[in-house]
């Protein structure tokens, strides 16, 4: 178990005074049998005038505020203290053959199964394709069991994917990171839920932070500008399995769980509408620390 304390600043700057906001943020980890928030507090300036704690539809926790003064910045500050678990992960071999998941989905409605069958369905960011379903016939063989074929996809996207920031945005679709195979976590993230899905399989979209401080002799991992993403494959009775295309692996104690949903549209940090504003830049800093290691990690970005 490691113990982390983590700091999320977000701010926006604007050219023209801004007089009104509304936002709606997925900025509180989420309770889950890996890990568990102590404590979560969160700043706003300008103070907002109303501001609402919920659990949304896919049942993470989300805030909702309206700013109603004048404002050429908005700064929203987070800190949590969350401890992280890291289960044994499961032995791939000895899980089901990914047909029997996947023809399983639709026909079994006990509650686990129904909720799952969900995000096998196209969302806004991820559509099934022919193309992808070809690409998954590399690791998708003809009964191989589900977690292994994951594993194998994983790797693949790892290989073949070139990590590249400036490849991208926000609103870049699958279909283009697929064609030029270069993107970052979000986009790999959206890839792998393309392919899963064109073979039938439910996969979710998992947003959180990636503690990037690297063990004695290993390398820094990449993905940890501000929150990372990742997927998680429902495979069955054995239940929800997370992966990694962007760093090859099978998420464990560094990474802290922020909230999932069917893609990004459902679990982005912060977004709003506002009146005003003109143009903007916004920025971004994370600290990601385990507390008992005395370790820190800070990055920034700028958009």
């Amino acid at each position: 178990m490691i113990r982390y304390r983590i700091t999320h600043d977000t701010s926006y700057d604007y050219s023209e005074v801004v007089s009104l906001c509304q936002n709606v943020a997925h900025l509180s980890p989420r309770e889950c049998v890996r890990q568990r928030a102590d404590d979560s507090v969160m700043t706003i300036s300008p103070d907002p005038a109303v501001i609402e704690d919920r659990t949304d539809y896919f049942g993470n926790p989300v805030s909702y505020f309206t700013v109603q003064e004048q404002h050429r910045e908005l700064t929203v500050s987070v800190t949590h203290r969350v401890e992280v678990w890291s289960p044994p992960p499961p032995d791939p071999a000895a899980t089901p053959a990914w047909e029997l998941v996947r023809d399983r989905l639709r026909t079994d409605h006990t509650p686990a199964w129904l909720d799952a069958y969900q995000y096998a369905f196209d969302s806004r960011y991820v559509a099934a394709d022919p193309r992808y379903a070809g690409y998954a016939a590399a690791s998708f063989a003809a009964g191989r069991p589900i977690v292994a074929a994951a594993l194998d996809l994983t790797e693949r996207i790892f290989e073949e994917f070139v990590y590249d920031p400036r490849a991208t945005t926000l609103a870049t679709p699958v279909a283009e990171v697929f064609e030029k195979r270069r993107g970052v976590c979000q986009d790999f993230a959206h890839l792998m839920l393309a392919v899963l899905r064109s073979v039938g399989l439910a996969a979710r979209y998992v947003s959180g932070y990636l503690a990037t401080v690297p063990a004695p002799g290993k390398p820094r991992l990449v993905g940890a500008d501000a929150t990372h993403a990742w997927v998680s494959v429902f495979c069955g009775d054995l239940g929800w399995v997370d992966f990694d295309p962007t760093n090859n692996q099978i998420p464990g104690d560094r990474y802290v769980l922020l909230a999932w949903g069917r893609d990004y549209e459902d679990v982005s940090p912060l977004k709003g509408v506002i009146l005003g504003g003109g143009q903007h830049v916004v920025r971004v800093s994370v600290d990601v620390r385990p507390e008992e290691e005395g370790l820190e990690d800070r990055t920034e970005w700028h958009a």
